[in-house]
Formats: C-alpha cells, sequence, structure tokens
C-alpha cells in the first residue's frame, strides 16, 4: 500500500475511533440525563394533573421548535466540514519554506474561527424565532382559552423565550467542541445543566404544594431557563482575510449549505414534532398528557441509545465521505457502506428485542412505577404500540443522518418536496385517526408509524442510488434479521400472549414477563 492510502486508512480508523468514543461519551449523557428526568418525572406526576403535563409539552415544543430552527442547519453544515489538512501543493511549497507547522497551524485557526463566525448568525435567528414562534403559538390558542387561562402562562412563555436565546448563546462554543470530536467536554457540561434543571423545576413544584401555591407550567419554565442559563458562553470574533468567506468571517459554502438545510429542516421539523402540534389541535388536554406521559418512558430508549449514535454517526460519515471536489475514493465507499450494514444490523437486533418484549413489558413497568392513576387511564395501551414505532424512529434517525451528509444542495431541495408531501399524508392520517375514528393518544403513534414508513423507504431508496453511483450497492440481506431470529421471536409472542390469558398477581406477570424476556435475548 502506497503513503496515501496508508494515511487514507489511518485517517478512516481514527474517524471511526472519534465517533465510537463520541457515541459513548453521549449514550452515557442521555443515559445520566434521562435518569435525572425520570426520577424527576416520578416526583412530578404526583403533584400535577395530566392537563398541566399537556401544556407543558406545548411550551417544550416550542422551546425545541425555535432551537431547530435557529441552529440544525448549520449544525448539520459544519459536521460536513473535514478537518485541517493540505493538498499536495500547498504541503510540498509548505515544507520547502520550512513553514509546514505554523502553516497548518494558522489553517486550523482560521476554520475555527469561521465556525464560531457562523454559530454567531444561530443567535440572531433564534431571537427572531423566540419571538415569531411565540406569538404564532399565542395565537394559535385563541379558540382554547382553557389553555391561554392556565395560572403564569404569559410568564411561563416569556421565560422559555429567553432561555431559548441564553442557549443559543453557547452555540459558539458549541460548534467547536463538535469539530473538534471533544464529546467529553459537552456531556460534562450537559449533565450539569440537566441536574440542575431537574433540580430547580422539583424544588419549584414541591414547594408550591407544600405552600399551597398554584404556579401552573411556570416551575418547567424555571428549571429550563437554569438549564440554558448554566449554558450561557460567549465568544469573541476575529476577522480573517480569505475569499472563500463572505466578509472575511462567515464560510461560503458553509452558509450556501447551511440555506438549504435549513429549507428542508422546516419542514422536517414538523414531521418530527408535528404529532405534538397535531394532538394539541385534535385532541383533548387529557390526551396530550397521557400522550406526552408514553412518548417520554417510550422514547428512554431512543433517546438514550438511538440518537447519540445517530449524532456521532452523522459527524462520521460527514468527515469520512467529505470531498470538496465530489470524488470519493472506492475504499472510502466501501468503508462507509460496511460500517452503515453493520451499524443498520445492530439495530435490527435491538428493534426485534423492543418489538417482542416491549408490548408486554412496558405496560407493567408503568403501573410499578407511576401507579394505577396514570395507568388505568389508557397510558399503558400507547405505550404498548409505541415499542412498534421505536424501531422505524432508530431506524430513520440512522438513515436519514446519512442523507444528511451525502447529499447536494439540489438533492437536500428535492427532498424537501417530499417531505412536505409527508408532512401533508401525515396531517391527514392524523386527522382520520383521531378526529374520525376518535382514537385519541394510541391513533397519533398509528399516524407517526405510517408517516416513518415512508420516510425511510425513501431515504433507503436514496442511500442505495448513492451507492450504486459508486459502483456499490446496500444488501439488505446483511441487514434483515435471520429466520432463526424471526423464529424465537414469534414462539416469545406467543408465550407472552398465552401467559395475558392467565389471572395473577402484577408482581407475578412482571417476574414471569421477565424470565421469558430475558431468555429470548438470551437466544438472541
Amino acid at each position: 500500500m502506497d503513503a496515501t492510502g496508508t494515511a487514507g486508512s489511518a485517517k478512516q480508523q481514527s474517524l471511526l475511533e472519534k465517533s465510537a468514543l463520541g457515541a459513548t461519551f453521549l449514550i452515557a449523557l442521555q443515559i445520566g440525563s434521562r435518569a435525572l428526568t425520570f426520577a424527576a418525572n416520578q416526583i412530578l406526576l404526583r403533584f400535577i394533573s395530566p392537563d398541566l403535563l399537556g401544556i407543558s409539552t406545548q411550551f417544550e415544543v416550542y422551546l425545541i421548535s425555535v432551537l431547530f430552527f435557529a441552529r440544525e442547519s448549520l449544525r448539520v453544515a459544519i459536521q460536513r466540514q473535514s478537518e485541517v489538512s493540505e493538498g499536495p501543493e500547498e504541503a510540498a511549497k509548505s515544507i520547502q519554506d520550512g513553514e509546514k507547522s505554523e502553516r497548518k497551524r494558522k489553517l486550523a485557526i482560521e476554520k475555527t474561527q469561521a465556525l464560531v463566525n457562523l454559530a454567531y448568525v444561530s443567535i440572531c435567528l433564534g431571537i427572531f424565532f423566540a419571538w415569531g414562534l411565540a406569538w404564532a403559538y399565542v395565537r394559535s390558542l385563541r379558540s382554547n382559552p382553557k389553555v391561554l387561562g392556565t395560572l403564569y402562562f404569559k410568564e411561563t412563555l416569556q421565560l422559555y423565550a429567553v432561555a431559548a436565546v441564553f442557549e443559543l448563546l453557547a452555540e459558539p462554543c458549541f460548534v467547536v467542541v463538535q469539530q473538534k470530536s471533544e464529546y467529553k467536554t459537552r456531556a460534562f457540561a450537559e449533565s450539569i445543566g440537566a441536574l440542575l434543571r431537574c433540580v430547580v423545576t422539583c424544588a419549584s413544584i414541591i414547594f408550591a404544594s407544600k405552600t399551597s401555591l398554584d404556579l401552573g407550567v411556570f416551575p418547567f419554565a424555571l428549571g429550563q431557563w437554569t438549564y440554558d442559563k448554566f449554558s450561557l458562553l460567549a465568544r469573541p470574533i476575529a476577522p480573517s482575510s480569505n475569499e472563500t468567506y463572505i466578509l472575511s468571517y462567515f464560510s461560503k459554502p458553509l452558509v450556501t449549505l447551511g440555506a438549504s438545510l435549513f429549507v428542508q429542516g422546516v419542514v422536517k421539523h414538523i414531521l418530527t414534532e408535528g404529532d405534538v402540534l397535531l394532538i394539541s389541535y385534535l385532541a383533548s388536554l387529557s390526551a396530550q398528557g397521557i400522550y406526552a406521559l408514553a412518548t417520554n418512558y417510550g422514547g428512554l430508549v431512543a433517546r438514550m441509545v438511538f440518537q447519540p449514535i445517530e449524532e456521532s454517526s452523522r459527524n462520521y460519515f460527514g468527515k469520512l465521505l467529505y470531498s470538496s471536489n465530489g470524488q470519493r475514493s472506492n475504499g472510502t465507499i466501501s468503508s462507509a457502506r460496511d460500517d452503515l450494514h453493520k451499524l443498520l444490523r445492530i439495530y435490527t437486533l435491538m428493534s426485534i428485542s423492543a418489538m417482542t418484549v416491549g408490548p408486554t413489558m412496558a405496560p407493567l413497568l408503568l403501573k410499578f412505577v407511576v401507579g394505577s392513576r396514570w395507568a388505568s387511564s389508557g397510558a399503558g395501551d400507547v405505550l404498548s404500540r409505541y415499542c412498534y414505532y421505536i424501531p422505524l424512529l432508530a431506524y430513520n434517525g440512522v438513515l436519514e443522518a446519512f442523507v444528511s451528509v451525502v447529499a447536494t444542495e439540489s438533492q437536500l431541495n428535492r427532498q424537501s418536496l417530499w417531505m412536505l408531501a409527508f408532512s401533508i399524508g401525515f396531517a391527514s392520517t392524523g386527522y382520520v385517526f383521531l378526529r374520525i375514528l376518535d382514537l385519541g393518544a394510541t391513533g397519533l403513534v398509528y399516524a407517526n408509524m405510517a408517516n416513518m414508513v415512508f420516510r425511510i423507504l425513501w431515504s433507503y431508496n436514496f442511500i442505495n442510488s448513492f451507492f450504486r453511483r459508486h459502483n456499490s450497492q446496500l444488501n439488505l440481506g446483511l441487514i434483515l434479521p435471520t429466520a432463526t431470529t424471526v423464529a424465537a421471536a414469534m414462539g416469545t409472542i406467543a408465550i407472552f400472549y398465552h401467559q395475558s390469558s392467565q389471572e395473577g398477581s402484577d408482581v407475578k406477570n412482571f417476574i414471569t414477563t421477565t424470565v421469558i424476556g430475558g431468555s429470548f435475548f438470551i437466544l438472541l
């Protein structure tokens, strides 16, 4: 192997190691964060009603929407930026002049500063969206005076808006940490913030309960404000003089790509958070609270495991497949295909487990965790259905992450049109399930599943087309479960079905389900 090939292999291995380490830190962060959230929920559910939980979910969607529109497209664009490296001619010249290390250092500083400068755009966008979305949210509630009449509604919304801007002020630091793959630094900072948020939220609600003080949903805003205030960091802007930058501050390729990703992100976010938006219009506050509870617990695996892997894989594939001229080597394409096969195969095994054991185990766990008050509200049935939705979330996340790092601007624009079509289909399906069939939160899970299937099919077809253009292709046989795995899953489901027809206490059913599920995992 020549020197170039050796260097390329070393680079790929380094990227893979960084991504694996990053995924480990992010998973640890999510587990710690969700453990805190889980503990906080056990406290909160004993002090708040389903109506307040439903309203707090709407505020959470507002915050997520502001942050998503302000920074997500720029974050994805930045992840497609390669590490600092010199071309052959530049390297030869640097060696000849004896200035290679100094030149590389300056390039690194310049590139890092360009990322920081671009991150400041997120702050400006955040201020605009914080105001604009708050205005739109209040107008949308004019026909729902019960929500607008909630105690401290206006103050809570204002505090959420301020908290969103505070969190965006930390974006310059985030992009540098992300570019340098310093996941440990990020995990430490975010975990402390999450701890403070849980403490403040729980303390406020408990204090209000003990003193008979009605604070409405204001404690949730206090907790979020604390988290975002802790994240506040600022960075100075230093100008550079390079023709590839706009006004000597912003990287032209990243700005252009970020604009395309933003357009796509708007539609994608509507699809991602559309379930909460849809249920807020078509269902009662009680149903919203039940759905919020089911998604909070049902999405634990997705947020703790799949989301960090998705983020790390986007960062890994973005750097591995980065090419300034659009040309990628066969070795790089093969590595990307093989790694994607392995990742999807792991997801398949995890998905089989979730769909086999989850629907039976989840309602039992819910009854022990939150008590009979919530379990009898229908949340257990919704949580059971949600277990079938989790695998679709996982597949879609990693497939769309891959699409986001290999698609050109025109392809991203084309994807946005498809996303728009999926949005219309999702809204129509949701209307049928929620309003016509009156299935409540369960119907919304079904609508989400249908929408996610179409998104997965589109992404898979796009990725396969990408590999075919590079004389390669995905192999479904390396992704789908084996006949033995399917047989074991079907047998386990049959045992669960037989068990459900037998009478017994909740404790006995839980122990039996745990033993059967454990046996399945061993066979798997």
